[in-house]
């Protein structure tokens, strides 16, 4: 009887991730389920991407929609424990750190299904964050934990972690950037927004930024602070934008707020930007890829490589500004450094490696 392998995701960081892997198991002959819990729902925030990066549509959609934390993670649990029920899968494959990942870990970890954590043993060293949660549960109770980059695997071991458990295989998200890579049109983003060069991308939307008044006039103030510089242009994720905009930030000629961006436009937008300010784990990934200098707005990031093998720098809303100035007067690198095996073939290694559990 052929193994099934399901997969979870619910948020728009999981779906670049996920493509590769499932085409790689694809080929090698592996029957397969996506489940997409709707924890992001609208077109832009999901649908899009199975458009674009030819993902096949979920098999199953659980509709879970929006909600506080507890409410949207119980929401997931109690709607795939019956599936997992029904199908009973050979393997359950959750990737990055969302409320869609934590719940299906935890779901089939207790129906005695195994569990393949894809970007695991990242970490912030930072419990304020939801998803720092969603990363110590989900690889604490996993069975293969899957690697981006080697700080991840060190992390692991020095939790305890059986390195049997742990393998580096590198950053699917990658996987799905240099497939795409000629389609990312930076022309098209400087038409479409009506803006000249330079400019600055950014995306904000984490709660360290955006949740408290205090913060997020701050945030406005530091972005107006940018704008006094370039253009900056602003996909607002629907998290913290009305407290963005009741907090003033339109009130600025050079901010140009739009819609969240399908995948396509939004790595348009990314290639032909001086800088990318954002709060995002994904996009530092993608700016270090690029080549593009990324300004994270956080006091850590889970994600060090990209700072030691990348364009990223921390910064504050204090030191953005200044920060921006530096790097527009400095110009974008000709040459950088790549995290090891950010090679555009991850997701063939998580296959080998998920086969190799499957036949074990």
């Amino acid at each position: 009887m052929p193994h099934l392998v399901l997969h979870v995701t619910g948020a728009r960081p999981n779906f670049p991730k996920c493509a590769p892997v499932l085409e790689a198991l694809a080929e090698r002959g592996v029957e397969q389920l996506l489940v997409h819990t709707g924890q992001h729902y609208d077109d832009a925030m999901s649908d899009v991407f199975f458009r674009q990066l030819g993902i096949p549509r979920p098999d199953v959609n659980l509709g879970v929609g929006s909600g506080s934390h507890g409410a949207q993670t119980a929401a997931i649990m109690t709607a795939l424990e019956p599936l997992f029920e029904e199908r009973r899968p050979d393997m359950v494959v959750v990737y990055g750190d969302v409320n869609s990942t934590v719940a299906a870990t935890l779901v089939a970890v207790k129906m005695g299904i195994p569990v393949a954590h894809v970007e695991a043993g990242l970490r912030s060293f930072d419990m304020s964050m939801p998803e720092e949660v969603n990363r110590l549960v989900t690889d604490r109770l996993s069975n293969l934990l899957l690697t981006t980059s080697v700080d991840a695997v060190a992390h692991l071991g020095n939790e305890g972690v059986d390195p049997a458990r742990i393998h580096f295989v590198g950053n699917p998200m990658i996987d799905t950037l240099l497939r795409n890579l000629d389609r990312f049109d930076a022309g098209t983003a400087r038409d479409r927004f009506g803006v000249t060069t330079p400019y600055i991308a950014a995306t904000l939307h984490r709660p360290g930024n955006v949740d408290r008044h205090e913060d997020v006039v701050e945030l406005v103030q530091a972005v107006h602070r940018v704008a006094d510089q370039a253009p900056v242009v602003i996909p607002l994720h629907p998290r913290g934008r009305g407290r963005l905009e009741s907090a003033g930030l339109l009130d600025h000629g050079g901010v140009h707020v739009v819609e969240p961006l399908g995948y396509l436009e939004f790595m348009g937008l990314v290639r032909g930007a001086a800088a990318v300010v954002t709060d995002s784990g994904g996009v530092q990934e993608e700016t270090t890829i690029l080549g593009v200098p990324c300004l994270t707005l956080r006091p850590n990031t889970e994600r060090p490589v990209t700072i030691t093998h990348g364009t990223n720098r921390l910064v504050t809303r204090h030191t953005l500004a200044d920060e921006v100035r530096r790097t527009l007067a400095a110009g974008r690198l000709d040459t950088w450094p790549v995290p090891p095996l950010w090679d555009g073939r991850a997701g063939e290694r998580i296959a080998d490696v998920v086969l190799g559990a499957l036949a074990g």
